[in-house]
């Protein structure tokens, strides 16, 4: 379905309106343009490549319908509250804000959002545009999935380092820590009843499971914190620098984020939850009194009812 280019000032030819349409189209950032209500008239095509939703299946929905589930950094969804477009259409102003949407495959990506008013012939708000894109984090995302492929340290379902690649970048933070001082924390995640996904949907949809969770894990942490597959539904990251206070934040953001998101199916649509259990390096530390710190708290997030952190 192509989409009409609303909203633009003046009177255009069809030869001009075809025209701006393929500029629209050929731009690197996401573009749609949306009126008073939040309904979406105009989808461009690189808004279709980030999101994985076509034009003919976005326009005339309503920003409001939370089918990308537009949330803040901390997981809260905006799209039910402060709404950066609802809030350009009541004042006027242009907005620029870091988001997560729900990509069409399940996974939450990061990206930078930028909203501008439209305005009519009296300068009254007659609707909105935002354009965005997908910040450094993913495009860094991409490229270490490049290096690991290099050094064989890359799972290849779901697209993140593997546990060997896990267990080196351990021992070098514990080897750093022991010499220098260097805090870290780690965070066991396991994905909630993966057999009974196995089992009703197929191992189809476990494998799309496996790389909603690690993609958005990959894509709710900084390029700086390392990301991996411990093994069966297990994630594990590794994340320098952080305080107990930190490391708490980032795992609630990742659990939030993930219970957020809806993974699309042929017919249906499927959530899913973590459970996670997180840990502080202290001195005496090895590998293994590390990771059993997790796993116990992990342990303890799954007997507590699941889709839970502990720390």
């Amino acid at each position: 379905m192509e989409s009409p280019v609303p909203f633009l000032p003046g009177s255009f030819s069809d030869e001009e309106t075809s025209l701006l349409k393929r500029v629209m189209d050929s731009l690197p950032d996401g573009v749609y343009i949306a009126d008073r209500e939040r309904r979406i008239s105009y989808w461009n095509n690189t808004a279709e490549y980030l999101t994985g939703y076509r034009a003919d299946e976005v326009v005339g929905k309503q920003c409001c319908d939370n089918f990308l589930m537009h949330s803040e950094d901390v997981g809260c969804l905006l799209c039910e509250g402060d709404c950066p477009l609802r809030r350009t259409i009541e004042d006027g102003r242009m907005r620029r804000v870091d988001v997560y949407f729900r990509h069409r495959g399940g996974h939450r990506v990061p990206v930078e959002v930028r909203v501008a008013p439209i305005r009519g012939t009296g300068s009254e708000v007659v609707g909105v545009v935002e354009l965005f894109n997908d910040n450094s984090r993913q495009r860094a995302v991409r490229e270490r999935a490049r290096e690991l492929a290099r050094f064989a340290f890359l799972d290849p379902i779901s697209q993140v380092g593997n546990r060997r690649y896990l267990e080196q970048q351990l021992s070098q933070h514990l080897d750093q820590y022991s010499k220098f001082g260097n805090p870290f924390g780690i965070m066991l995640a396991d994905l909630d009843e993966f057999k009974k996904i196995n089992d009703t949907h197929g191992h189809v949809a476990g494998d799309a499971a496996l790389v909603a969770v690690a993609r958005t894990l990959s894509n709710c942490l900084r390029a700086s914190d390392v990301v991996g597959r411990w093994g069966g539904d297990e994630f594990m990251a590794i994340l320098p620098g952080v305080t107990g206070e930190a490391l708490a934040r980032a795992c609630e953001k990742f659990r939030r984020l993930v219970a957020q998101s809806t993974m699309r199916l042929d017919r249906s649509e499927m959530r899913a939850t973590v459970s996670v259990g997180a840990a502080i390096v202290a001195p005496g530390d090895s590998p293994e009194s590390l990771l059993n710190k997790a796993d116990q708290r992990l342990y303890t997030s799954k007997q507590s009812g699941r889709n839970r952190v502990s720390l």
